[in-house]
């Protein structure tokens, strides 16, 4: 019976640690595998990750592109053939917008005005295209800009 007590690994899953520089008879005496001279036989020896012998790394030799905007704000797209399946005259925030799986927590949400509505609607979104806020309107709802 298996219990947490006395777990072991499966047969020949695992295998035992080289010990190294212990003498002739384990066959890693001496020199411990580490051949004879060179950088890579000295303690502390060995090349940094993407060292290229002297020469120019390819990391200098390519040229600098690109900019990443640090203040840069992702919003996350709803659009009106989305917002269609709520019904009418319910008031519609980003918690029922997340609960419906539509946006993703911690996002900021932009309306856009793809599809047709024939509900009235009241929206709470954070930013809202002219063609979803008239369409929303149209129908008789409005759109709520929040903050934060």
């Amino acid at each position: 019976m298996s219990e947490l007590s006395n777990l072991k690994p499966s047969e020949g899953s695992t295998r035992t640690r080289n010990r190294v520089g212990r003498g002739p008879g384990s066959g890693n005496g001496k020199t411990s595998g580490r051949g004879h001279n060179g950088q890579n036989s000295r303690s502390g020896g060995g090349v940094p990750i993407g060292f290229e012998g002297g020469q120019m790394p390819l990391y200098r030799r390519l040229p600098k592109h690109g900019f990443k905007n640090p203040f840069r704000v992702e919003f996350d797209i709803v659009n009106l053939f989305q917002i269609q399946r709520f019904d009418a005259g319910s008031e519609i925030g980003p918690e029922e917008l997340l609960a419906a799986g539509l946006v993703r927590r911690g996002r900021k949400i932009k309306l856009l005005g793809s599809g047709e509505i024939d509900k009235k609607l009241t929206l709470r979104v954070h930013k809202a295209s002219k063609s979803a806020a008239a369409k929303i309107e149209a129908a008789g709802g409005n759109v709520e800009v929040i903050s934060g």
